[in-house]
């Protein structure tokens, strides 16, 4: 059902079978699909396209040319019903591409509170969760998972089935091939890990006295893994046996999830995690 006139430009073309909040606006030379849905106190401004089964939350704000829930750029696509589902506050800038997802009943994911900046693009089966930032021209293959509160630095691409870990920084123009670990910087083509994300672990408040114990361990267990001279699975066996003594520093759930991730990275049907500075931290199978 459409949504008040008044809050919807004459030039704009919504299908009749298209679900609109009331308090929805779009804006001219729009056009929305017969299985889109929208959800209340979302802008959708200018000469966007929004098609195929998406659902759109709360509180969203759409910039002009931006195309969301089209088909995915996938041979394999068969013209299944596949979804893009968005969350709630998200800003979604000028001429962003987020594409459906692939095989039947799939989706394409984005959380809660993301920016996508000006021509970024999320390919099928991409899930974002929630305060993620992607900046200008960053293109995702399918099928990446980005964790929260990680930062995509601009102008760079993504390989299908990476992972990014939770407030993981990337540096700008950097080639990703592998997966990011939680709470890193990584930067570069090949892309490696350079440091733990200080500023943005200190903008999450880790650094406070409050938590500046889980700050002490993240970097603890960074130069173990990146700056020692133990393989990878030596490292995650040692920091593994220190988060089971009880009082140790290593015991907390940022670490644990920091372990987990490469544990998982590691398995033969993930792409494996970047490596860092030094190659003694590779995987025997990655060197």
């Amino acid at each position: 059902m459409y949504c008040l006139p008044t809050l919807i430009h004459p030039t704009a073309v919504i299908h009749a079978g298209a679900q609109l909040h009331p308090t929805v606006q779009v804006g001219p030379y729009t056009v929305i699909g017969e299985r889109v849905k929208i959800g209340s106190g979302t802008i959708v401004a200018s000469h966007v396209v929004i098609d195929g089964w998406t659902e759109i939350g709360a509180n969203n704000r759409i910039f002009p040319g931006a195309a969301i829930g089209l088909e995915p750029q996938d041979l394999k696509y068969d013209g299944s019903l596949t979804l893009v589902k968005i969350g709630d506050h998200n800003l979604i800038r000028e001429y962003v591409t987020i594409n459906r997802a692939t095989l039947c009943g799939e989706a394409t994911v984005l959380g809660n509170h993301n920016l996508l900046m000006a021509y970024a693009h999320v390919g099928h089966n991409c899930v974002l969760e929630d305060q993620v930032i992607i900046a200008n021209g960053v293109a995702l293959a399918g099928h990446v998972y980005i964790e929260s509160m990680a930062r995509i630095s601009g102008v760079l691409g993504v390989h299908q089935f990476v992972h990014i870990g939770r407030l993981a920084m990337v540096g700008g123009m950097s080639r990703i091939d592998r997966d990011v670990p939680p709470f890193m910087l990584v930067e570069g083509n090949p892309g490696r890990v350079r440091s733990l994300n200080l500023v943005g672990l200190k903008r999450a408040g880790l650094a406070e006295s409050t938590k500046s114990h889980i700050y002490s361990s993240l970097k603890k267990a960074f130069r173990l893994l990146y700056r020692s001279q133990l393989t990878l699975q030596q490292s995650l066996d040692y920091l593994s046996n220190e988060m089971k003594q009880e009082g140790s520093p290593y015991s907390n759930d940022y670490l644990t999830h920091l372990v987990a991730f490469l544990v998982n990275s590691c398995q033969s049907n993930r792409r494996g995690p970047l490596p860092g500075r030094s190659t003694g931290q590779l995987l025997e199978r990655n060197v």
